[in-house]
């Protein structure tokens, strides 16, 4: 049976990339092979613990998502079926216990160097930006906003991709100046496009989502959309039946494992860098509960852990 919590992978394949989440491997010139693993970080730090169930969540979210986007929307999935995989990667034979649930079968794409955020409610680093400056990314937005408010219409609020350490904001006229008018323009609208979709899926299923990140990269002229979308690692999920503005809220993300980093760094036991403090093992079990709850609301069924050939954690 597949592991349920698995770390790192070793496959075949040429590694083009290992993440802080994705090994990232090579198919052939026009197909690439996206492993979700279970490793999670927080404040720019890698876990040594997995997270059971992780990569299984965000892999089948995504998949699920790109299901059912707007027409109009190209991405870059050709299956997170295992057995498709298999088929048509036969090397892959072996590893099915890594692969099970985890893996995505994709195009190639030349990626956009850009992190199109959007926020639809005033939180996180843009609350930080707006409570100092009056601005996010530079832009000034209206007064009074308080922490949580809803921002209608959304902004659109790009920022530089960081392999490690923090994305950085930036105007779009950064956008403008490093990827052309046009390209700059066509980001907005389908990030924008895709926001508005996923908050008003998400929000009758009992689901805020105050912001998230989307990925773009080229290919045959096309830009298809990469990566994970609306999962709760790209996104901050909010319960909607405890949303209050004026302060922050609770969430469907890693918040177990950043309260419990936050003590442990307030109480001297913990500097904030690598290595971080072994996770005790009911922080582990709630960060993969929430992440299983947030898929489960909605899509409206739990992780099929038989069909995906999981096993079921002890």
């Amino acid at each position: 049976m597949s592991a349920v919590a698995l770390l790192q992978t070793d496959l075949p394949l040429p590694l083009v990339r290992r993440g802080k989440v994705r090994d990232v491997y090579a198919v052939d010139v026009d197909r690439l092979l996206l492993v979700t693993t279970d490793r999670i970080s927080a404040f720019d730090v890698v876990m040594s613990e997995a997270i059971p169930y992780k990569g299984a969540v965000l892999t089948q979210l995504t998949a699920w998502w790109l299901g059912q986007l707007p027409s109009g929307i190209a991405h870059h999935l050709i299956t997170a079926d295992t057995d498709a995989i298999l088929a048509a990667v036969p090397a892959l034979a072996p590893y099915r216990d890594a692969l099970a649930g985890r893996a995505m079968l994709t195009w190639k794409a030349e990626v956009v160097p850009i992190e199109c955020v959007v926020r639809g409610y005033l939180t996180g680093s843009a609350w930080k930006e707006y409570q100092a400056l009056g601005t996010l990314a530079g832009e000034a937005l209206p007064t009074g906003l308080r922490e949580s408010d809803r921002l209608d219409p959304p902004i659109f609020s790009p920022a530089t991709k960081a392999e490690t350490g923090h994305d950085e904001n930036i105007t779009i006229g950064t956008v403008v100046d490093r990827v052309g008018g046009e390209t700059a323009a066509t980001l907005e609208r389908l990030a924008r496009t895709i926001y508005e979709f996923g908050r008003a899926v998400a929000e009758p299923r009992g689901i805020i989502v105050a912001d998230t990140k989307f990925e773009f990269g080229w290919r045959d002229g096309t830009l298809l959309l990469i990566d994970e979308v609306l999962t709760p690692d790209s996104s901050r999920f909010w319960p909607a039946d405890s949303y209050a503005p004026g302060r922050g809220q609770p969430s469907f993300d890693k918040q177990p494992l950043r309260d419990w980093l936050e003590v442990e760094r307030k109480a001297g036991r913990w500097d904030g860098e690598a290595p971080a403090p072994v996770l005790p093992p009911e922080v582990v079990e709630a960060t993969s509960l929430r992440d299983r709850d947030a898929f489960q609301r909605l899509t409206g069924s739990p992780l099929d852990l038989a069909r995906l050939g999981l096993p079921v954690a002890r």
